[in-house]
């Protein structure tokens, strides 16, 4: 099986005990996630473009965004500096769905022929997808392909292939990584597929965000700015998923 990693920061050693509780007998790796704050400025500027941001998003990102990001970042890098052909990568406030062992063996026998799946979905939150097709993955899961992808990045199966490509187009980054990874024509096409049913869901530690306070949309300069970036992205997932 691909090896499973979660990101979990040093401080908050409620979510690692909930995390190894939820998921006792699989052979889950605790991955140390990155605290913003505590990084260097070089490796900050290294990481995160202001003026990137600034083009891309409507405001600007939070210290817990940048970090979220970063720790995504650093288990891509991880695994390409590894000898497995991908990874499970799990943020700390989930927990397994009926099943997830299955679809992540599953997933493990090819991973040749994705790059990245989402295991986590919205129709678990009651919001159905917009889906192109489906093909069986395995009893009781079927690989999706979506029409717009959903913003949900607690837990995703990623191949090498796709560490590669996000690793040449999205560092440094300029929008939060649930925000960013939907933009996926602009990483050398990275094909974002999904499963259904959803191999995870949030845990209850999920209403308590480690990312912290966002800036908030006040003004009507921000909401325009927000709307026509999703405006973009509407044109954008169309103009670039004809005949896929």
């Amino acid at each position: 099986m691909l090896p499973i990693l979660y990101i979990n920061l040093d401080r908050d050693p409620q979510r690692r005990t909930a995390m190894e509780r939820s998921f006792n007998g699989l052979p889950l790796q605790r991955f140390s996630g990155v605290l913003w704050t505590a990084l260097p400025p070089s490796e900050q500027d290294a990481l995160y473009s202001p003026a990137l941001s600034a083009r891309q998003f409507h405001k600007p990102l939070v210290n817990g965004e940048k970090g979220c990001y970063a720790s995504h970042i650093a288990v891509w890098r991880w695994l390409l500096a590894s000898p497995h052909a991908g990874v499970i990568l799990l943020e700390d406030d989930v927990r397994p769905a009926p099943g997830f062992a299955v679809a992540c063996e599953a997933l493990s026998q090819n991973p040749e022929d994705w790059d990245m799946v989402k295991l986590i979905g919205r129709p678990g939150l009651g919001k159905p997808e917009k889906l192109r097709r489906r093909q069986p993955l395995c009893i009781g899961f079927e690989r999706v392909d979506y029409r717009r992808v959903p913003s949900l990045t607690a837990g995703y199966a990623l191949s090498r292939r796709g560490a590669e490509k996000l690793l040449a187009h999205r560092v440094p980054f300029g929008r939060p990584i649930d925000v960013d990874l939907r933009h996926w024509w602009e990483c050398a096409h990275l094909r974002v597929q999904g499963l259904e049913p959803a191999a995870i869901e949030l845990d209850d530690t999920s209403l308590d965000s480690s990312i912290g306070a966002k800036v908030a949309e006040r003004s009507l300069a921000d909401k325009w700015r927000k709307f026509r970036h999703k405006l973009n992205y509407s044109l954008g997932n169309a103009w670039h998923g004809r005949g896929r």
